[in-house]
């Protein structure tokens, strides 16, 4: 399922909209999400498709993204990328994506938010009928 893979990790990319990166601390995660971390995966997934052109000018367009004088990761990555070798890709720490903060959970209760339906208007005078006009009995005369 490498295509599909490949297919995620460029729409993560273009979902990133030219930022840097994406910081979930307001979802309450403790996670940030690179740019650079995107591209180098997807460098990752064209090795294992046998693209290594394409890998070698991805990982070259994530040094670009990556802060400068941390390149050392991407650096190793070329060289591994011009042996032919496979990369594998980033990976988030379990736990770290998906976990609400306590105290935003215990709060969780359920909202009506729409309330009870009431009837406002009828187009009958003195109309006491409660529901909707589909349903409502025929009498006949």
């Amino acid at each position: 399922r490498f295509e599909e893979a490949l297919s995620d990790y460029h729409m993560a990319f273009n979902h990133l909209r030219k930022n840097p990166f994406i910081d979930y601390k307001q979802l309450g995660l403790r996670y940030i999400l690179y740019a650079w971390e995107v591209l180098y995966s997807i460098a990752a997934v064209q090795c294992r498709l046998q693209q290594w052109q394409e890998a070698r000018v991805t990982l070259e367009k994530a040094v670009v993204w990556r802060p400068e004088g941390r390149t050392a990761i991407l650096d190793l990555a070329l060289e591994r990328v011009q042996d032919h070798l496979f990369l594998e890709p980033m990976h988030v720490p379990l736990g770290e994506f998906f976990r609400p903060r306590k105290k935003e959970v215990e709060q969780l209760d359920s909202k009506d938010f729409l309330g009870k339906p009431k009837v406002i208007s009828s187009i009958i005078p003195n109309d006491e009928y409660i529901g909707f006009e589909p349903l409502r009995f025929q009498v006949s005369g």
